[in-house]
């Protein structure tokens, strides 16, 4: 088991949550859903010493790629990092031109380059690190999670106390509560939640405290 360090920060316009994660034996990490603050997160990478090799998007919403392209560029080792999204998101905000703005309409985006493709049961290794990539579709079609070491790292497919919008183009309501009851309910109840945005009580959760009070699991899914 690896043992991580694990970074949570508020960036850009619509306070997303990203998210460095590194293996403390060899220093190599990834950043996820880089959202803004490029020239911060690389200054954190550097006086941390970390080695990144991907940049992770949990799905395609500007607000959380919008940092994607000119991070990679800050960072000194760029040809070795891969920006990694779902293959539906790439092919919904990316190939078909979908107008690149948040859930909100904030901001438009240029689109970001997508070094690798990544689909449900993908395995990342990262230093002594193993990040399994989880599908859940809902909030969007490619939405994904990222799961290493007890800790789910959710975008917005789950957040504290509540779940992503689903009233957006690509979203579903039935599907985010089947991506929720299929793909990550069955983790272990210990799992911790690192959720995309600060909407609940607290910035990190636990998947047996939402199964117990998020109301979107509890009343739709399990009542």
């Amino acid at each position: 088991m690896a043992a991580l360090k694990i970074k949570q920060i508020k960036v850009g316009p619509l306070g997303v949550f990203a998210y460095i994660v590194a293996c403390s034996e060899t220093k190599k990490g990834i950043i996820i859903d880089p959202g803004g603050e490029a020239n911060q997160l690389v200054e954190l990478i550097r006086s941390e010493r970390f080695e990144i090799t991907y940049i992770l998007n949990t799905h395609g919403h500007a607000d959380h790629v919008m940092a994607n392209q000119k991070l990679k560029n800050l960072l000194p080792n760029k040809q070795h990092v891969a920006v990694g999204m779902h293959s539906e998101d790439k092919r919904l905000f990316i190939d078909q031109q979908m107008p690149k703005r948040s859930a909100n309409q904030s901001k438009r985006l240029e689109s970001p380059v997508v070094d690798r493709l990544l689909h449900h049961g993908d395995v990342l290794n990262v230093g002594r690190m193993r990040i399994n990539v989880i599908h859940t579709p809902g909030h969007t079609p490619g939405s994904v999670c990222f799961h290493t070491e007890k800790n789910l790292f959710t975008g917005d497919t789950l957040f504290v106390g509540a779940v992503g919008r689903t009233d957006i183009p690509g979203g579903s309501l039935d599907t985010l509560l089947a991506s929720l009851q299929n793909r990550i309910m069955p983790l272990p109840p210990d799992t911790i939640i690192w959720p995309g945005h600060d909407y609940g009580d607290r910035p990190a959760t636990t998947l047996g405290r939402e199964m117990r009070e998020n109301p979107y699991i509890t009343d739709f899914i399990l009542s």
